[in-house]
C-alpha cells in the first residue's frame, strides 16, 4: 500500500509512504476514502509531506476526499505539500477549495478546532 490509515477518535490521518500520487495509487486512494466515510468518518487529514508528484487523476482522488467530508459535514484537510504539488494545485485554482496546512500538527489542530465548532453549532 502506498499510504498508512491512522483512525483516531476525532478524525483519520492518511500518510504517505510513497513520491507519487498518480493513476496508479489513485483508485486506492478514492477506495480507502469511500471506506473511511462508510465507517462513519468525517474529518480526514492527508499528509502528502513525502509526495512529490501528483497528476490529475490524483488530484481527483483529493476532490473525492473533499466532497465525502462536505457532504458530511466533515472537515478535509491536506498537509505537507511540497513544491511541485502545490504548483499544481495552485495552478488547478484548487488552493481556493482545499484546505491547506503546513505541516500534519498544523492540519491535526485545525480537526479539533473544526470538531469544536461543529459540536457548539449542535447545541
Amino acid at each position: 500500500m502506498s499510504f498508512k490509515t491512522d483512525q483516531q477518535d476525532n478524525y483519520t490521518l492518511i500518510k504517505f509512504s510513497t513520491d507519487k500520487l498518480d493513476a496508479i495509487v489513485a483508485p486506492d486512494l478514492k477506495a480507502e476514502l469511500v471506506l473511511i466515510s462508510k465507517q462513519g468518518a468525517n474529518t480526514i487529514l492527508v499528509d502528502l509531506e513525502s509526495v512529490r508528484y501528483c497528476d490529475s487523476s490524483g488530484l481527483s482522488a483529493l476532490l473525492i476526499g473533499h466532497r465525502i467530508c462536505k457532504e458530511t459535514k466533515g472537515s478535509f484537510i491536506l498537509s505537507g505539500l511540497q513544491p511541485a504539488v502545490e504548483k499544481l494545485i495552485t495552478i488547478s485554482q484548487l488552493d481556493t477549495i482545499l484546505n491547506i496546512k503546513k505541516t500534519a500538527k498544523e492540519a491535526i489542530d485545525l480537526a479539533f478546532v473544526d470538531d469544536i465548532e461543529r459540536n457548539l453549532g449542535t447545541e
